[in-house]
């Protein structure tokens, strides 16, 4: 439904972690998971194409990038079939882990789950220090449970990223296949931010 080139030219505005790079990765990953589960292809590729379309105008405005992302979709794609359009649609509004959406389909499914995967992992750290570095953000600041810091505060460092966020996505993956690739990348997290701590106070 839409080419690699094609979609490219929507995330020339994008950050670094939310990049077509980004975008790419996912990309593989889907394609991975859904051949492996049974999914239709077409459908997970061109919405993991478009899943981020909409994630410069949230940065801008605080709207929902996954559903301002599903209705910049069905413009997109308008005069393809109708039901490939929504299935297009449905799967780019439900794949944001932050959100009250459940993916209902098994192409919405891989998306999301190649989507928290990229979160996670060697990449995922990346992409949270990326983040932290554009927002002003610490490299590290003390955890207490009580203090759930929102992520674009300064009070906010990539280690409450993975304690509040990052450490939850292998649990929330739905499709074996992701959750198999999960089990290694979430052990490297865990290995990574405590040998941060133990650098952090002296101990390494």
């Amino acid at each position: 439904m839409i080419g690699i080139e094609e979609a490219r030219q929507y995330y020339t505005d994008s950050d670094a972690a939310h990049d077509f790079d980004h975008v790419l990765r996912v990309l593989a990953l889907a394609e991975r998971i859904g051949q492996a589960d049974g999914a239709a292809m077409e459908i997970v590729r061109t919405a993991t194409l478009l899943h981020d379309v909409a994630r410069a105008e949230e940065e801008r405005t605080g709207a929902c990038h996954a559903r301002v992302g599903a209705e910049q979709a069905r413009q997109i794609l308008a005069g393809h079939p109708a039901d490939k359009v929504e299935a297009v649609a449905q799967a780019i509004a439900s794949h944001r882990f932050r959100d009250e959406v459940v993916p209902q389909t098994l192409e919405a499914r891989v998306l999301y789950d190649a989507d928290k995967l990229d979160a996670i992992g060697a990449i995922g750290i990346a992409r949270a220090y990326a983040l932290a570095g554009k927002r002003g953000q610490r490299l590290w600041a003390g955890t207490p449970a009580d203090s759930l810091a929102e992520s674009q505060s300064t009070d906010h460092t990539p280690v409450h990223e993975f304690i509040f966020k990052l450490s939850q996505l292998k649990e929330a993956l739905f499709t074996d296949t992701a959750r198999q690739i999960a089990k290694e990348r979430h052990r490297y997290m865990v290995e990574f931010f405590t040998r941060l701590e133990e650098e952090v106070q002296g101990n390494r």
